[in-house]
């Protein structure tokens, strides 16, 4: 079983995450406050807890999840390019996967090697669409059909 471990926003361009326990998630604005959040195929980001501890290993250092800069960490799921165009539930919450979320100049900013460690078999995580608007919970289950 998967679940939703932790969410988290950016308020606002070019400063830290805000953690939270929950969240209003919106088609008009992704994870509420977040300053990317806009309607389109990234207003949420979803990196998988395995995945970041497969980077964090080949780098032989425990980074912050937030170093990646994503909305949600999910636990007990990795994603690949078949999730494209599938369906993840979380709680309440329907997101459509439309993609990477591409490893940045920023990744290596933050960690040296950060940016090619996430580049191999989609350890950056995954973009994706707003299809209804729900609050989501840490400990929610998540779903990819």
């Amino acid at each position: 079983m998967s679940t939703l471990i932790a969410i988290g926003f950016k308020p606002i361009k070019q400063k830290p995450m805000t953690l939270v326990t929950k969240a209003n998630v919106t088609c008009n604005h992704g994870v509420e406050q977040d300053f990317f959040g806009r309607p389109g195929k990234r207003q949420v980001t979803v990196m998988s807890k395995e995945q970041w501890q497969t980077v964090c290993a080949e780098l032989n250092t425990m980074l912050p999840w937030t170093t990646r800069r994503a909305n949600l960490l999910v636990e007990g799921l990795s994603f690949t390019p078949a999730h494209v165009g599938k369906i993840l539930q979380i709680g309440e919450l329907k997101l459509e996967i439309t993609g990477e979320t591409d490893p940045c100049k920023k990744m290596e900013i933050a960690h040296a090697g950060l940016e090619a460690a996430l580049r191999p078999d989609w350890r950056g995580g995954v973009t994706c669409r707003v299809l209804n608007d729900a609050e989501i919970n840490t400990g929610d289950s998540v779903l990819l059909s």
